[in-house]
């Protein structure tokens, strides 16, 4: 210890200096990355020394593996450790090879994402709302979102897996130590500098040939140019010269149609083309055609609503459903033509500021209403079958005709309930029928079974009201009697009330059915086949009757002491004539 006697000596100078150049070359501090040199390593574990440090610091060998570095490390190489703690409890120093590759592996994301820059990484695992991408360089995980993975919809990623690949660094919270990444703004990116070398081969007023229709939307169709170089957008307005409410009224998925390019925007990337300014507008001379005239028309594009057609090349019309027959309601146009069938129509319609014609298959046939009314007048019987049959009617497809007659139920028989009725009847019979009524305009036919056989009501052909009846009693019930008057097929309700004079006479339950009694028709109404009978008028005008024949005016006459009077007035005489 003679070297501290004398501070001021050389030696202690130079001992003082050497000391403090070794202290300034370690700085010892939890918390920060420091680099060790293996010393020794066994099956467990990886010895390592770092100068200024107490012990040697220890790390598992599984640590080592699960970071990748147990091919690259040995006695007397370098690895970096994050210095948790210089002393437990214990005395033992704590590091850790992996929160030391973290924090690397952070610090180079910083750099990535402050200077805009793509980082190397592969995806290596699924997981809720998208995938696992690992850092190439320092291992670091991140998060990619499914929408984030590709510009379109991918179905299947199984080629992406674990495949080394540019990610986009879109968000850094470095509280929490969470990184998101994008590979579709990569994609998007590279599309964008190929599709801007594209773009710049187009210019206003060149021809695209053989574009393939590739998808709609409610102000648009998208063609396919070049098997996939370019998609590029028709405007609504630019598909025909007529009226388009939607695409896939004039296009049909894959077709091939030349593109004129009326727009190149740089910026936007877009390309605008026009299909309908590639020919001349067919409305300058829109003239040549006339109003209710047949002109043959080319079938182009078939819809469910009807189907467009073409007078010629650029001036297509819409045949609509309701125009293509007489007879078929809502007919589809499917069943009658294919694309490219050429018809006969007749313009109904030309409106030059609407730019709209409007044209009529069924127009160019007679009317099978008119025909029908001309050879079977309202009145006539015609026979038919059987079509359809529903709770009310009947629908019977006229013999030589296309045409359903509307029967309904009533107009079955004059006798019977019309539900009743309908029952006895199926699909297929054959029924003769008269025509009660024809509506040309609205295309109804109204027939009538029971019209073509004699009519029941007839028996009160001859009948007035007050005529007394013979009917015999068919059922009774709370409401009154059901009554057939004798040589008559029709049934009849005799009300409760109008069973007899007398109320406790006037009980349904006196009769039991069979009987035979007389009642006075109360209403009668011919045109309209209306009738009421009743037991209690008969009565009524009966006994006017009977007052009418044996009563005299004078009050009382018909008393049982109406004589009595007289012989009274008699004896008082004689007494006082004697």
């Amino acid at each position: 210890m003679e070297i501290y006697k004398d501070i001021s000596s050389p030696a202690t100078k130079e001992f003082e200096n050497l000391l403090n150049s070794q202290l300034s070359k370690t700085k010892i501090e939890e918390g920060k990355i420091i680099d060790g040199i293996v010393t020794k390593i066994t099956d467990k574990f990886v010895f390592l020394f770092v100068e200024g440090l107490k012990s040697e610091p220890v790390l598992d060998i599984n640590e080592i593996k699960s970071i990748n570095l147990i091919d690259k490390i040995k006695e007397g190489s370098k690895i970096s450790v994050l210095l948790e703690k210089i002393e437990d409890k214990n005395g033992d120093v704590i590091v850790s090879a992996i929160k030391a590759q973290k924090i690397k592996g952070w610090y180079k994301l910083e750099k990535a994402y402050e200077a805009n820059e793509s980082i190397l990484g592969k995806i290596i695992s699924k997981c809720k709302g998208g995938v696992i991408v690992e850092h190439i360089d320092t291992g670091s995980l991140m998060f990619c979102p499914g929408s984030q993975i590709s510009d379109k919809p991918l179905k299947d990623i199984s080629h992406l897996m674990n495949e080394p690949q540019k990610f986009a660094l879109i968000k850094l919270d470095r509280i929490r130590g969470n990184a998101c990444v994008s590979r579709r703004q990569i994609v998007t990116s590279n599309k964008k500098e190929d599709k801007a070398k594209i773009i710049e081969k187009y210019k206003v007023g060149d021809v695209i040939k053989d574009a393939v229709v590739k998808g709609y939307s409610s102000f648009g169709c998208f063609f396919d140019v070049n098997s996939g170089e370019l998609d590029v957008l028709v405007h609504l307005q630019e598909i025909s010269y007529s009226r388009v409410n939607h695409p896939d009224e004039i296009f049909n998925i894959g077709e091939k149609h030349d593109l004129l390019v009326i727009s190149v925007d740089k910026e936007k990337l877009q390309v605008g083309c026009s299909i309908k300014q590639l020919s001349p507008d067919p409305f300058n001379h829109i003239s040549n055609y006339e109003l209710n005239k047949p002109y043959k028309v080319k079938v182009v594009k078939i819809t469910d609503y009807g189907c467009f057609c073409e007078l010629e090349p650029g001036l297509s019309t819409l045949l609509h459903s309701s125009e293509l027959s007489w007879v078929k309601k809502n007919v589809s146009a499917k069943k009658l033509f294919k694309v490219g069938d050429e018809i006969d129509c007749i313009i109904t319609e030309i409106n030059k500021e609407k730019r709209r014609v409007a044209i009529s298959h069924r127009l160019t046939k007679e009317n099978p209403y008119k025909v029908l009314e001309k050879k079977y007048p309202v009145g006539s019987e015609i026979e038919g079958t059987i079509t359809s049959i529903n709770e009310y009617a009947i629908y019977l497809r006229i013999d030589g005709f296309e045409i359903d007659g509307f029967l309904h139920s009533n107009d079955l028989s004059y006798t019977g309930k019309p539900e009743e009725k309908l029952k006895n009847y199926m699909k297929g019979d054959k029924l003769k029928v008269k025509i009660l009524e024809i509506k040309k305009d609205d295309q109804k036919v109204r027939v009538g079974l029971k019209q073509t056989q004699p009519n029941p009501f007839d028996w009160f052909s001859n009948k007035n009201v007050n005529d007394a009846v013979t009917v015999k009693v068919i059922s009774s019930d709370n409401k009154g009697l059901v009554v057939k008057p004798e040589g008559c097929e029709l049934e009849f309700l005799i009300k409760k009330s109008q069973i007899a004079i007398n109320a406790a006479d006037a009980r349904p339950s006196r009769f039991v059915g069979g009987e035979r009694i007389d009642a006075a028709i109360s209403e009668l109404a011919l045109n309209n086949r209306k009738a009421s009978l009743s037991i209690k008028l008969l009565e009524e005008l009966q006994n006017k009757e009977a007052v009418s024949k044996f009563s005299s005016p004078l009050s009382g006459k018909n008393l049982p002491f109406s004589t009595l009077s007289d012989k009274l007035e008699d004896k008082n005489k004689k007494k006082t004539e004697e």
